[in-house]
């Protein structure tokens, strides 16, 4: 097992390879067993925003979303970091009406479009950023309306000790296994308490959402709901052309997969009953889809036909400004086949264009 970051994938440019992302993975099941890791499985990091769908079982649990009637779409929303498209500003405009609140109610900071090209076309338009286009104010929409029904405070619901952010870290130790004392906390981009904790207990929380009945009932109870939400409406995770929105697009229902900022994306792949994690050390969020594809691909996650149609975020085109294609974003490691042990650079023969590399 490499102690340190790992290659995980290779950048071209005119057939030379021009930047190595090194990182982390792991794949466990939902006892926290290590099925195969490569880099250091228990390098603590911030969860960021795939710690989403683990805290909107606080507004699930606690009553709101039936007491509001959210749908499938708000609840969706309230797990995304989404592109703040238009319809993911109406859903969580729907959702804040619905409480009696409104934009200016939100805490989560004004920003545009984590899109670059939505986020073009809005300047263009001459729209400035706002609180809803924030990629987090779907998560701060369900805070808050998980607040008004529990009759908490709400202009100070960010703060770690208010109420509704110690049952969100309760929550979060129960899913992943981890005791609480041992969930850092910091704060988010959008200023909510992020939470850190090895990424080996990231992956145990998500093999736990593919297999809820491992759950503590009262938690196990809204991963159906949850994982409905996100897989029937995955234009609400992400947005237009989105990993998480393609990937869950695609793969019927089978994956549950989100995205953290500063590199980090776990997945809970239902039928193995696995989840994985995983950290580009780096935080260069380019290096995810090749990365997490290839993982999924080694453990027959992926039908032949869900290969084909997630191929271009499996190897995807480095583009100059021109629009030419000048190489390749790829990954540089294969698991090894046949076995649980470390994801490895070695093992079955590979092509010249396949061949990883290697430190």
């Amino acid at each position: 097992m490499n102690a340190g970051p790992f290659p995980l994938a290779e950048v071209t440019r005119s057939g030379l390879t021009e930047c190595i992302h090194h990182g982390h993975v792991v794949v466990t099941d939902p006892d926290g067993r290590i099925l195969h890791a490569v880099g250091d499985p228990h390098v603590r990091t911030y969860m960021r925003s795939a710690a989403k769908p683990i805290q909107a079982m606080a507004v699930v649990r606690s009553g709101a979303a039936d007491a509001f009637a959210l749908t499938d779409t708000e609840l969706a929303v309230i797990c995304s970091s989404h592109y703040g498209e238009p319809f993911h500003v109406q859903a969580v405009q729907g959702i804040l009406a619905k409480t009696g609140l409104s934009f200016a109610d939100l805490r989560c900071g004004r920003a545009t479009s984590l899109s670059p090209d939505y986020a073009l076309q809005l300047a263009r338009q001459g729209v400035d950023p706002a609180p809803q286009y924030n990629d987090c104010s779907g998560k701060h929409a369900g805070m808050l309306a998980a607040c008004v029904h529990h009759g908490y405070s709400r202009g100070d619901y960010l703060d770690p000790d208010h109420p509704l952010q110690r049952e969100n870290r309760r929550n979060l130790a129960a899913v992943s296994g981890l005791p609480e004392a041992e969930i850092g906390i910091g704060v988010d981009g959008c200023s909510a308490p992020v939470f850190a904790l090895p990424l080996a207990a990231m992956a145990r929380a998500y093999a736990r959402l593919a297999v809820p009945a491992t759950l503590p009932p009262e938690l196990g109870a809204t991963v159906p709901r949850i994982w409905r939400a996100m897989t029937m409406h995955p234009e609400m995770i992400a947005g237009t052309g989105g990993f998480c929105t393609e990937l869950m697009r695609h793969t019927g229902g089978k994956l549950l997969g989100k995205l953290g900022a500063e590199g980090v994306y776990c997945i809970a792949v239902r039928p193995q009953g696995v989840g994985l994690a995983l950290k580009i050390a780096d935080g260069n969020a380019r290096a995810i889809p090749p990365v997490a594809l290839r993982v999924l691909e080694a453990l027959d996650a992926l039908t032949v036909m869900e290969r084909k149609v997630l191929a271009p975020f499996a190897v995807r085109q480095n583009v100059n400004d021109a629009g030419t294609v000048v190489g390749e974003i790829r990954p540089a490691f294969r698991l090894r086949w046949g076995q649980p042990g470390p994801l490895d650079p070695g093992g079955a023969p590979r092509s010249p264009r396949q061949r990883p590399f290697v430190r």
